[in-house]
Order: structure tokens, then C-alpha cells, then sequence
């Protein structure tokens, strides 16, 4: 008989080459599909995933009840929710089929639109913390930047199997971003910023209660997101560029730039990670579609009993995330 650790570290090892093959796989056979392939696949396997995945198609519709009230209809929130899904699974294709893109390229599938040119062109040289939510292709957004020349540094969470990390890693480092893990990101971080270089966050990121988050007002309930980029930001004083990939039908993109945020040195992390998120909250509930709905964003409930109500029913209070608002507004108070 196999002592059990040796059967488990087996199996184990056996999954992570099962995975590692099928993702492999993957990546070697979409990039061969025609680029009205891969859209119609990312569109299909987003049908797919809405009707499969009852969980996250019940978190999205929960989501949309909340958010939206009765300004949409079940059947306006059934149908945004299902495009929500399909812009996810067309990220996800759009992420492997990335390996086709080049600097030479690229400009057939998207198109830029920048609000202040001056503000982006001048960033080339001072560097700049560039920002973005997890709305549409989040990930094509970075990679047509590096085209122009704006070499990012990203900070990606690594798989518990390291060999699927590889594969993600190549795919986002195409128009030469650096990809580095989250351990001891912000003093990398830093240091190339300080350098001249550049840095890309998603700001609606959420992570647990801890002192590296903080909490923002997300489409009028409390999140905790990362405050990671706001401690750069006010390290370093540079430029802050919010931009958002907007689908278009045909299976294009438009990246907009927008105008960099104003950013001073009395603001909190709070303050300015609630403005890196306010660049951003009138396209989503304008056009909701491209955001991911099916995630759990508001984990936490807030102490009040009334403002609770509102809250999907899988938020949970949580005396980590009460103390975390109670910190920050004593130091709200005392700024």
C-alpha cells in the first residue's frame, strides 16, 4: 500500500498535466482560427457557460436586481446578464488568440480613441500608472498600449498550478509587458516607476479586509478593493490614465483613453481609489453588459441594518471589514 500523501501528491500531479495539456491545447489551436472564428467561439461558449453555470448566472441576476431595481425588466436583466457571460468567454478566446497580434496588426481590430493625446504622448516619457476595470477585453486594452510603445509592468496572480501561470504569462507579455507575481510587487513596482517605467492595475479588484485594502462606493454599495495603486500613485506622483475597452458587434474593439486623473497629495488611498473607480462607473451603467456580474463584488455588509437590505443575499457581515470602515473614517475625519 502507497502511504496517502504519495497517492495524493500523484493525483496532483496528474490533474496538473491534464490541465496543463487541455490548456496547451488551447493555446496552440486558437490562434489558428480566423479572427471571425475566434469571436463567434468566445460568443458561443459565453451562451454556453450563462446556461451551464447556475451559480454565477444567479450571482449576475442578483447583481443587476440590485444595482438596477426596477429600472430593468427580468428579461432586461436575463438578457444582460447572458451578454456578460459571452463578453467574459470572448475575453478568455481574445486572451489566447492574442499571440496574432503585432505592432503591424493590431489597428484592424480595435481602434483608439484618446480624450487628451497631449497627456498619453507626454507619459511615454515621465512614465504614468495606467488603470482599467474588469470590463470587456481588460486584457487586449494592456496589450495594444505595449504596441504603441507603453511597456507595462502587471501584476497577475499565479495558478496553484505553475505550468497554466506560463502559459497566461506569454499570452500577456506579446506587446512586451512584464508580467510579475504578487509577492513583492510593490517594491518592483516602485522601483521601475521611479525609473520612468509604467504600471497597469484593475481597479475593482477585490481582496479581503486587511491593511492593503481599502473601500469605495461601487454602484451605490461597498466594496473592498485593493489599495495598492493608490500607494504608488502617491509615491511616486505620476501621471494616473483611466482606459476601458468598448466591444463592438463585429467582434472589434474601441479602446478609449481618458483624461488623467487629477491626484494630490491631501488625498487618502480611499479618496483616490474611489476616483480611479469614478472614471469608470458611468459607462457601466450606461452599458452594463461588459462588466463581470456574475462575480460576488459586494462580499461584505455594512452595519447599518437598512443600508443591508439592499444587498445581495450572498453578502455577509464581517468584523474585519467593519473595523477596515471604521479606520477609514476616523482618518477621513481627521484629514
Amino acid at each position: 500500500m502507497f502511504p496517502a500523501t504519495s497517492m495524493g501528491n500523484f493525483f496532483k500531479h496528474l490533474r496538473y498535466r491534464l490541465e496543463w495539456f487541455g490548456l496547451s491545447l488551447l493555446a496552440w489551436l486558437i490562434p489558428l482560427l480566423p479572427r471571425r472564428g475566434a469571436h463567434w467561439l468566445g460568443q458561443g461558449l459565453g451562451a454556453v457557460a450563462y446556461l451551464a453555470d447556475y451559480r454565477g448566472r444567479g450571482t449576475a441576476l442578483e447583481n443587476l436586481k440590485a444595482v438596477y431595481g426596477d429600472e430593468l425588466s427580468e428579461r432586461q436583466r436575463k438578457r444582460v446578464a447572458f451578454q456578460a457571460f459571452q463578453n467574459f468567454a470572448r475575453t478568455v478566446i481574445d486572451q489566447f488568440w492574442s499571440p496574432r497580434l503585432t505592432a503591424e496588426n493590431y489597428l484592424k481590430y480595435c481602434e483608439l480613441e484618446m480624450d487628451d493625446p497631449e497627456a498619453i504622448e507626454r507619459a511615454k516619457e515621465t512614465g504614468a500608472i495606467w488603470v482599467t476595470p474588469h470590463y470587456s477585453n481588460f486584457e487586449w486594452i494592456a496589450l495594444m498600449m505595449g504596441f504603441r510603445g507603453y511597456e507595462f509592468t502587471i501584476i497577475a496572480q499565479d495558478f496553484k498550478n505553475p505550468k497554466l501561470t506560463e502559459i497566461f504569462r506569454r499570452n500577456r507579455q506579446v506587446s512586451g509587458h512584464q508580467v510579475i507575481p504578487q509577492q513583492r510587487a510593490l517594491i518592483r513596482l516602485l522601483k521601475n516607476l521611479k525609473a520612468g517605467g509604467h504600471a497597469a492595475f484593475l481597479t475593482d479588484l477585490n481582496i479581503r479586509p486587511s491593511k492593503a485594502a481599502t473601500v469605495i462606493e461601487c454602484l451605490g454599495f461597498k466594496t473592498c478593493v485593493t489599495a495598492l495603486h493608490t500607494e504608488l500613485m502617491r509615491r511616486t506622483k505620476l501621471p494616473v490614465i483611466p482606459g476601458i475597452a468598448i466591444p463592438n458587434p463585429d467582434g472589434t474593439y474601441r479602446m478609449r483613453g481618458l483624461k488623467p486623473l487629477s491626484i494630490d497629495d491631501s488625498m487618502t488611498d480611499q479618496e483616490i481609489a474611489q476616483a480611479c473607480w469614478d472614471a469608470f462607473e458611468p459607462f457601466i451603467r450606461e452599458h452594463p453588459a461588459p462588466w463581470l456580474w456574475m462575480y460576488k463584488h459586494w462580499r461584505y455588509l455594512p452595519a447599518d441594518p437598512e443600508k443591508a437590505m439592499r444587498y445581495p443575499a450572498y453578502a455577509q457581515r464581517s468584523k474585519q471589514f467593519d473595523k477596515l470602515v471604521a479606520r477609514l473614517d476616523t482618518e477621513a475625519e481627521e484629514n
